[in-house]
C-alpha cells in the first residue's frame, strides 16, 4: 500500500495528542495516512505494553487511518544509529509517502527529540540509492519524503504554521481519551503521573484553541519545519477574521 503521509510517534499516544487532527482533515480529503510508533511505551509508569496496543488500536479506529504498525524499538533506550536508521527507511521505501510528521525537535522527554532526529535523518538517507535495505527477500527503491513536518508537544515552541481542525476536534480528542491508563481517568487506581492530571488533558485543549484563535477559527495544530513551506494560492490562507 502506498500512503500520502507517514506521522512516526516515539510513543503510542505521540500522533493522537500533536497532530491526529491533521490527519484526520487529510483522510476527510482521500488522502492515506497511516501511522508507524517506535516503540510500545512499555517504560510508561501507567499501564503495560499490552493495554498501549489495546488503546493504539481504539484510537485507530476513531481516526480512521490506514495502517498503524509498531517498530518494537527499546523505549528510552533507543538510539539513532545505523540500526535503527535502517529500521525507519525500510518503513519509508515500503509505504512511500509525500509528507512525513514526527516528534518535536525540543521537548521534555529526551525521547521525543532523539526520535525527531531519527526520522530526520532516515527520510534523508533513505533517498540514497547505496543504502540498502530489503523487504520480503527483495531489495528495496530509494524514496525520500518531499517534507518532513515536526509537530510540537509539551515544550512551547512558536510553530512555524498552524492547520484548521475544528471540523474534527471533537474526534481528536476522543482518539486521545482512549489511552485510558495514560490520561486523567479518576476511576482508575494508578500512580499519578505528570500527564495523568486533569491539567495536562486541559493544556492540550487549551494549545489548540489558542492555535486556532491565532488564525481566527476554533481549533488548530501546530508544526515547524526546517524547509520552506510553500502555499499554491492565497485562496489557501485562513484570514483571521
Amino acid at each position: 500500500m502506498k500512503l500520502n503521509i507517514i506521522a512516526f510517534g516515539v510513543h503510542p499516544d505521540d500522533v493522537e495528542l500533536c497532530c491526529s487532527g491533521v490527519l484526520m482533515m487529510e483522510i476527510k480529503k482521500g488522502k492515506k495516512a497511516g501511522i508507524i510508533d517506535l516503540t510500545r511505551g512499555e517504560m510508561g509508569t501507567r499501564g503495560t505494553a499490552e493495554t498501549r496496543k489495546a488503546e493504539s488500536a481504539r484510537a485507530s479506529a476513531i481516526m480512521e487511518i490506514h495502517l498503524r504498525e509498531n517498530l518494537e524499538m527499546r523505549d528510552c533506550f533507543f538510539k539513532n544509529d545505523e540500526a535503527h536508521q535502517l529500521l525507519v527507511i525500510q518503513k519509508i521505501r515500503q509505504y512511500q509517502p509525500e509528507v512525513v510528521f514526527c516528534n518535536a525537535v525540543e521537548d521534555r522527554h529526551p525521547d521525543h527529540a532523539r526520535a525527531a532526529q531519527l526520522v530526520k535523518d532516515s527520510c534523508f538517507l533513505s533517498g540514497l540509492r547505496k543504502v540498502q535495505t530489503h523487504l520480503d527477500g527483495m531489495e528495496q527503491e530509494a524514496w525520500r519524503p518531499k517534507m518532513v513536518i515536526h509537530y510540537i508537544q509539551d515544550r512551547y515552541l512558536h510553530p512555524d504554521f498552524v492547520v484548521d481542525i475544528s471540523s474534527v476536534y471533537e474526534r481528536k480528542m476522543q482518539a486521545v481519551k482512549a489511552y485510558e491508563t495514560q490520561f486523567y481517568n479518576p476511576d482508575l487506581n494508578e500512580p499519578e503521573t505528570y500527564i495523568s492530571s486533569a491539567s495536562f488533558m486541559d493544556s492540550i485543549v487549551y494549545r489548540n484553541k489558542m492555535y486556532g484563535r491565532m488564525i481566527g477559527v476554533d481549533y488548530a495544530e501546530g508544526f515547524m519545519s526546517e524547509q520552506m513551506t510553500g502555499i499554491r494560492s492565497l485562496d489557501d490562507l485562513v484570514m483571521p477574521s
